[in-house]
């Protein structure tokens, strides 16, 4: 059976992907999470992921990687751009939640939405999406919008709060081909959102764990 480490900064992913990735990988597997909220809200009231946050994201991708698992998964898109600069340190193969759907949104359009409650989460999306948009020499245009009130209310369980506000950021938007759900707390809302904009609109998790599905038939 095969053992999969998960890196969480908020509850409400720590509470739903293990059962949607054991869901779309079809069997059995061992599960190990690891929460470290701190590495969601510190970057938010500093405004930057400082040194001593990446200390503390290789010392929890360490942990992850001493309970014997065959891949570790990273749940948070705050984390990805320093993901990548610690994976060859980590003996095991580390997938970032968005991996998968930063190079669907370059594949679908070249107008791209980043939406999310964290503005931390904004520019490491951006920069992920405009690297991957380089690897497949597609030409973009992106920017993103955040909502710190909708991030608070996840943050305390307030979830038709966190909900209504992230739908009515949906609604504001025009001119765009597709919409990237920044955070993998908001993608019980793509279906809804989709609707609301029109376009396409993808969300992390279900995409993440198909990648990790992917990976686990080459092991």
């Amino acid at each position: 059976m095969k053992r999969i480490a998960l890196l969480h900064t908020v509850q409400p992913v720590l509470h739903s992907f293990g059962a949607l990735l054991q869901e779309v990988v079809g069997r059995p597997l061992l599960i190990h999470n690891l929460l470290d909220e701190f590495l969601a809200t510190n970057p938010a009231e500093v405004g930057s992921f400082t040194i001593e946050n990446r200390s503390r994201l290789y010392n929890d991708l360490k942990s992850c990687e001493l309970t014997g698992a065959d891949l570790i998964v990273v749940t948070c898109s705050t984390l990805t751009p320093t993901v990548e600069q610690i994976r060859p340190f980590i003996k095991v193969p580390v997938i970032a939640i968005d991996d998968a759907m930063s190079q669907e949104a370059v594949r679908l359009g070249s107008r791209i939405k980043v939406v999310a409650t964290a503005q931390s989460t904004v520019e490491p999306t951006i920069a992920k999406i405009r690297a991957d948009a380089q690897r497949a020499q597609r030409s973009i245009v992106i920017d993103g919008v955040s909502n710190r009130e909708a991030f608070d209310a996840m943050r305390s369980g307030d979830m038709a709060t966190h909900d209504r506000l992230v739908l009515a950021m949906i609604e504001q938007i025009v001119d765009y081909d597709v919409i990237v759900l920044a955070q993998a707390s908001m993608a019980h809302l793509q279906a809804e959102a989709e609707r609301c904009a029109k376009i396409p609109t993808l969300s992390s998790p279900r995409l993440c764990c198909l990648e990790v599905k992917g990976l686990l038939e080459t092991l």
